[in-house]
C-alpha cells in the first residue's frame, strides 16, 4: 500500500477498479429502477413528453398562438414500445443524474487535495444547473416554437404533414442536448478564466465575433426561417456570453489580486 500527499493509505489499481465497477453498478441500478418506475407511469410520462404538440401547452397559451394540433403517426410495429423503453430510460437517467454525480464525484474526490475539490464541487455544481436550465429552455420555448412552425408548415394546402414519432422524438432529445452543451458557456469561460488563458478585455473586443457567431448556432439549433424565433434562440445565448464577460471580469480581478498578494509577500 502507498501513500498519497495527505498522508493517508492508497488503495491499489485492483482495488480502485472494485470501487469502479461497484460505482457503476449501483448507477446501472438506480437509473433503470427508476426508468422502470417511469415506465410504469406511462400516461403522465408521454403527458410532459408530447405536450409541445398541441396549442394547449403552456408556453403557447403565454404567447398568445393560434390554437393548432399535431397529429403524430407511426410507421413500425414495435416502434411504440421501444420509444417507450426508451423514452423511460431517459426520464430515469435524467431524475438520477444527481446521485450519479455524486456517485462519479464521491469515487474521484479521494484523490483531490481540499482546495482541488472545493473547486472540483463548484466546477460539477454549476455545469449541472446550467445544463438542466438549458434543457428547460428547450422544453418550455425552443423546441415548442421549432414544432408548431415546422410541424404546421406546408407549400401548398394539398400537401398534408405526417409527422412520424421518431422524428419527433429525435428532435426534441437532439435539441435539448445541444441547448444544454451551449448553456455551459459561463462554466467553460470560468474554468479558462481560472487557467488564466481567458480574458474579459479579449471577450469585449471580439463581441461582434460573437454576436455572428451566435446566430449561425441559433440558426442550426432552430431550423427556421422566421426571425422572431431565430432570435428568441440568440437572445439567451448572447445573454449567456454578456455573463460569461462579467464572470470572467471578476475572475481576472480576483487572480490579479491573488498576485499582487503573492508579490508583496
Amino acid at each position: 500500500m502507498k501513500e498519497n500527499s495527505q498522508g493517508n493509505a492508497t488503495a491499489t489499481f485492483w482495488e480502485h477498479l472494485d470501487e469502479l465497477r461497484g460505482c457503476i453498478i449501483r448507477i446501472l441500478v438506480v437509473t433503470v429502477v427508476l426508468g422502470m418506475v417511469a415506465f410504469c407511469f406511462k400516461n403522465q410520462l408521454f403527458a410532459i413528453v408530447l405536450a409541445p404538440r398541441s396549442s394547449d401547452f403552456i408556453s403557447y397559451r403565454l404567447l398568445g398562438v393560434e390554437p393548432f394540433s399535431i397529429n403524430l403517426m407511426n410507421t413500425g410495429l414495435t416502434e411504440q414500445f421501444m420509444f417507450h423503453m426508451k423514452t423511460a430510460l431517459y426520464a430515469g437517467l435524467l431524475i438520477a443524474s444527481p446521485y450519479v454525480l455524486y456517485e462519479l464525484f464521491r469515487f474521484v474526490s479521494p484523490a483531490l487535495y481540499d482546495r482541488e475539490r472545493h473547486y472540483a464541487t463548484r466546477i460539477v455544481g454549476a455545469a449541472y444547473a446550467m445544463f438542466i436550465i438549458g434543457t428547460l429552455l428547450n422544453y418550455f420555448l425552443i423546441f415548442p416554437l421549432t414544432v408548431r412552425f415546422l410541424g404546421t408548415y406546408q407549400v401548398s394546402p394539398d400537401v398534408r404533414n405526417m409527422l412520424t414519432l421518431q422524428s419527433y422524438m429525435d428532435t426534441l432529445i437532439g435539441m435539448s442536448f445541444v441547448m444544454g452543451v451551449v448553456f455551459e458557456l459561463p462554466v467553460v469561460c470560468w474554468l479558462m478564466a481560472m487557467m488564466r488563458v481567458l480574458k474579459a478585455s479579449f471577450m469585449r473586443q471580439t463581441r461582434r465575433h460573437a454576436v455572428v457567431i451566435i446566430l449561425v448556432i441559433a440558426a442550426i439549433i432552430t431550423p427556421t426561417t422566421d426571425a422572431f424565433t431565430l432570435l428568441v434562440v440568440a437572445l439567451p445565448i448572447w445573454l449567456l456570453y454578456e455573463a460569461s464577460i462579467a464572470i470572467v471580469a471578476i475572475t481576472n480581478r480576483e487572480s490579479d489580486n491573488q498576485n499582487n498578494q503573492v508579490s508583496k509577500q
